[in-house]
């Protein structure tokens, strides 16, 4: 089979970090933004040729995920992220609501895994959460892994000594995305920067918990931005266990409302290119799925994706419900687990 191999090229863009980025570990590969950008212009069989063959070297290609995300905490979030339905800056009719309870987190996951999860994502509207919000949540997590569940949490950034925290509680993975690349950054936010972003995926890392970092395509970046993204969650060290690609959800009220369509195959075509660079990582299909369609969804999994956030809703917004996820992976042949790579 006919591999492609591109020779680097300049890096023609410039992360305006305060310090400089995580470094890949040794033997982990260095993508320039420049190589990046050159994968997302192949040839879309070419592309789709090379994200399958790695693919299929490292997962079963027919073995997908299903991670079921809950809001625990609801709106009222002091940050002014562009295109969330939970800011206090915007007008969307999101209410702020109470951190839910033990009992309630507890029957949640139970329901999930009755309808198949292996993993149970539970999101916090907060900019940064204190020492109580965090102890709080580990008994939340300590629910979770009682039903057998992976545990996963969202809180925002983390202080030192959260990760631990949670960590000793059983968290398996923490959630924290870049969201976009390093120049669109504040085009989007303005209440954080880059750096506070990567403070807490080091945070995460050091006290040895599973990082699930991703990002947003369809917030007006350009290709080359999309090409940046990805670079930077491809080189971080090491790279995500798990990289969720959103697609955004127009919410009226927030300033991306009336942002216009994604060609969806430039969303297959970063769901390749994030198998391709990061061949071990869990690649899924989070947000804006409902609006996808069955046929692009399946361009996604052939393009490397083998994880899919499974439920009515995610967050505040929509998502395919259970049978029809159902019924689509069944005429797909594809069979739900938990991928583990082959090397």
């Amino acid at each position: 089979m006919e591999t492609i191999l591109m020779a680097p090229q300049p890096l023609h863009f410039h992360a305006p970090h305060k310090t400089p980025a995580p470094r890949p570990d040794a033997g982990q590969r260095v993508w320039t933004v420049a190589e990046v950008q050159a994968l997302l212009e192949l040839p879309f069989n070419d592309l789709m040729f090379q994200a399958q063959t790695v693919h299929r070297q490292h997962f079963d290609p027919n073995m997908v995920e299903l991670a079921t995300l809950l809001s625990v905490k609801t709106g009222g979030c002091p940050e002014d992220c562009g295109y969330c339905p939970q800011s206090v800056h915007f007008d969307t009719g999101v209410e702020a609501g109470k951190l839910m309870g033990v009992d309630a987190v507890r029957e949640a996951a139970e329901r999930a895994k009755a309808a198949g999860a292996t993993r149970f994502c539970m999101g916090a509207a907060w900019r940064a959460p204190k020492d109580r919000d965090v102890e709080a949540v580990a008994e939340l997590v300590k629910a979770v892994k009682a039903t057998g569940l992976e545990a996963c949490a969202t809180l925002g950034m983390l202080n030192d000594g959260h990760a631990e925290t949670l960590r000793d509680a059983g968290l398996d993975y923490y959630n924290h995305n870049l969201d976009s690349a390093p120049d669109f950054y504040g085009d989007i936010i303005t209440t954080r920067d880059y750096q506070d972003r990567l403070d807490t995926l080091a945070r995460v890392r050091n006290a040895g918990v599973s990082v699930c970092c991703g990002g947003i395509v369809g917030l007006g970046e350009s290709r080359l931005q999309r090409a940046g993204l990805i670079a930077e969650l491809a080189n971080l060290s090491p790279y995500p266990e798990s990289v969720p690609i959103n697609h955004l959800v127009k919410v009226e009220g927030t300033p991306l409302a009336d942002q216009p369509d994604l060609d969806p195959l430039e969303f297959v075509r970063t769901i390749a290119v994030a198998r391709i660079t990061m061949p071990l990582a869990r690649v899924r299909l989070s947000a804006g799925r409902q609006s996808m369609g069955d046929a692009v969804q399946a361009l996604c999994f052939v393009a490397g994706a083998n994880s899919i956030f499974y439920g009515d809703k995610l967050l505040t917004t929509g998502n395919p419900d259970v049978d029809a996820d159902g019924a689509l992976l069944q005429r797909l042949g594809l069979r739900t687990g938990k991928p583990m790579p082959k090397s």
